[in-house]
């Protein structure tokens, strides 16, 4: 009886030794840390966008090494990566030089932003190859040349892409060109020198010699606005022509861009600034109106009357672009 006792207390204390393993064991096989992630946007210390640039990111006291190459807008990201361990961000440009990152340590599932990141200029190699962001331009602008409403009417200085890129002169000017020399902007020309005719305005003689002076005033105007106000100062002031699409946020701010977009505009370094090519543009076009229009029709009254109008008629038309416009434009696939 004894000898069965004793085998019981030991059958005992193993399934109770086996319990405290298990529960060990259990203890042991905590869940894996969520993995975190790194973003940035890098530029230039004049907050100049800098796509193409090469990033590299290195673990402390470990052979992990990853590559990433800033895309068009100049940002990058850096997923799945470990927390609790330092991590270092070595960033290189041609003709910048090098920024490396402080060490930086992960919280599991962090998501970190780096907004600091300012490339400055080397101090060998001055000059910027921006091969890379031109082509990006080009592809761009040549997207926006085939936006029209109802897939007639020239849409081609509006932005509905949300990322800046810098067009060259030459893009500003070729954007311009093709607008001024579209069939249908010739055929507007022609449209509106018929109402004016008919309004008997401006002063020329009526029949075919006067619809023919109408013609080419209309057309004159409405081309030396373009080339001045979209090409000309912009290349001149560095600023952007084209009107950026917000789509987002309320209805209110959705329309103060609209309205401001005459008076505001983006430079070529990405900033708002004051938008002198559109103001100086309409003044401008105006202004040379008094080499062709007749006696009656011209004085700085009648220049900045009508630049006045033109100013409301591109505030009028940047409110239909923001709520109305997108939904009629055909655009490139790519855009859709």
């Amino acid at each position: 009886m004894t000898q069965f006792i004793q085998i019981r207390k030991a059958l005992y204390l193993f399934a109770l030794c086996l319990s405290v393993t298990l529960a060990h064991g259990q203890q042991i096989s905590a869940p894996e840390p969520q993995p975190a992630s790194i973003t940035g946007t890098v530029s230039d210390t004049d907050g100049g966008m800098i796509p193409g640039a090469a990033i590299a990111i290195d673990e402390d006291g470990s052979t992990d090494h990853r590559t990433a190459i800033a895309t068009y807008d100049a940002s990058f990201a850096f997923s799945n990566l470990r927390s609790a361990v330092t991590y270092h961000l070595t960033i290189s440009a041609k003709g910048f030089a090098d920024w490396t990152s402080p060490g930086i340590v992960l919280s599991p599932g962090q998501q970190m932003d780096l907004t600091d990141i300012k490339l400055k200029v080397g101090a060998v190699e001055t000059t910027v190859s921006a091969v890379f962001s031109e082509q990006i331009a080009l592809q761009q602008v040549r997207a926006e040349e085939k936006q029209r409403v109802l897939g007639i009417i020239p849409n081609f200085y509006v932005v509905y892409d949300k990322q800046f890129v810098q067009l060259t002169p030459k893009l500003k000017f070729q954007l311009a060109f093709r607008a001024s020399t579209d069939v249908v902007s010739i055929a507007a020309a022609a449209f509106l020198a018929g109402v004016d005719q008919a309004a008997d305005t401006p002063a020329y003689v009526q029949g075919a010699k006067g619809y023919g002076q109408r013609f080419g005033a209309a057309y004159a105007g409405a081309t030396s606005d373009i080339l001045i106000g979209g090409a000309l100062l912009p290349t001149l002031l560095h600023q952007d022509p084209r009107y950026f699409y917000q789509g987002t946020g309320t209805k209110k701010s959705r329309a103060l861009h609209a309205l401001s977009a005459p008076f505001i505009a983006r430079g070529d370094n990405g900033r708002w600034q004051p938008n002198y090519s559109s103001i100086g543009g309409d003044l401008a076009a105006n202004a040379l109106s008094n080499l062709y229009y007749p006696p009656t029709n011209r004085g700085a009254g009648l220049v900045f009357s009508n630049a006045l109008i033109t100013t409301g008629g591109r505030m009028a038309n940047a409110l239909a672009q923001e709520f109305l416009l997108h939904k009629i434009t055909t655009k490139a696939k790519d855009q859709n």
